[in-house]
């Protein structure tokens, strides 16, 4: 798979945010954008994940066009975020929050409480933690929680994971943990 973004321009009324920005990346690639307060890597990304749009240039996956209107045409083509501020609800199990909004049903309807966590515990397992999908996340710490946002990516057959400032909060050896988890992701 390649992505790449071409001569990308945003601005936010008379303050242009990025002019001419352009960004490529491939399968098995890891990449980190780097920059001052200011320089658009978060707008960039944003534009990526679908919220926000851009006002000119030209998105391609594997050469063709395509247009990334709302976080759902972003997730349809395989492309999953985890901002700084993670998106968990704290009083939810680990597998209700990899799941929010897309259970699995059984025939009647009724969530399918047991394959999702089957499920949950798949990804769990494959991030190599000890978290359970039963475990409430408001007991995680910071790392854990990160791992349930991955955990959570991947349940959406991400091909592309953005993660925004993934160290900020995090020490020296979850810092290594997650580097880990990063390569075997790639």
């Amino acid at each position: 798979m390649e992505i790449e973004m071409r001569g990308i321009n945003k601005s936010f009324g008379n303050n242009a945010v990025l002019n001419n920005a352009g960004f490529v990346l491939s399968t098995g690639e890891i990449h980190a954008l780097m920059g001052e307060n200011g320089a658009g890597k978060s707008t960039l990304m944003k534009i990526f994940s679908g919220l926000y749009s851009v006002d000119s240039g030209k998105i391609y996956i594997d050469e063709k066009p395509v247009v990334i209107r709302n976080t759902k045409d972003s997730q349809d083509l395989g492309i999953a975020i985890i901002y700084q501020e993670f998106n968990l609800i704290p009083e939810l199990t680990v597998a209700q929050n990899v799941y929010l909004n897309r259970e699995p049903r059984r025939k009647n309807g009724n969530i399918d409480f047991q394959k999702m966590a089957e499920k949950t515990d798949a990804f769990l397992k494959f991030l190599r933690t000890n978290i359970s999908p039963e475990d409430k996340v408001k007991n995680l710490g910071v790392a854990q929680q990160q791992l349930v946002e991955i955990a959570k990516a991947l349940s959406q057959d991400a091909r592309v994971l953005i993660m925004d400032e993934p160290t900020a909060a995090l020490s020296e050896n979850e810092i290594e943990m997650l580097f880990e988890v990063i390569r075997d992701l790639k």
